[in-house]
């Protein structure tokens, strides 16, 4: 099984903080056994962001809400947000045409290998 797990927000002001508790949690998430990869997007006309990031299996998802600089961030993020929202989901079915699309993680989503 595959899991997703969407980090939507709004953007205020980002600091030196941010910066290096953002780059901290993304070396940790790719560390992490089950990580598959991430996606992001903005919304050009609202400046909402989404970022979308695939594991193997909840716990490997799990591994990263409770590792200790994501807990830091997440006490943290009134700083440098103006609201978020969380979803966690199963992956039911991944395919499509042109696996070579910029930025989108390619993965089997009968086995979860990424590629």
């Amino acid at each position: 099984m595959i899991y997703s797990s969407t980090f939507i927000f709004a953007k205020k002001q980002y600091d030196d903080e941010f910066h290096r508790l953002d780059q901290q949690i993304a070396a940790a998430a790719k560390n992490l056994p089950g990580y598959l990869g991430e996606e992001s997007w903005e919304n050009p006309s609202t400046g909402v962001v989404s970022n979308v990031y695939y594991w193997s299996s909840l716990g490997a998802l799990q591994a990263l809400m409770s590792h200790p600089t994501h807990l830091q961030a997440k006490a943290a993020q009134s700083n440098w947000l103006a609201g978020y929202r969380v979803v966690i989901a199963k992956v039911m079915r991944a395919y499509g045409a042109g696996d070579s699309l910029p930025g989108v993680v390619v993965f089997d989503a009968t086995d979860g290998a990424a590629r």
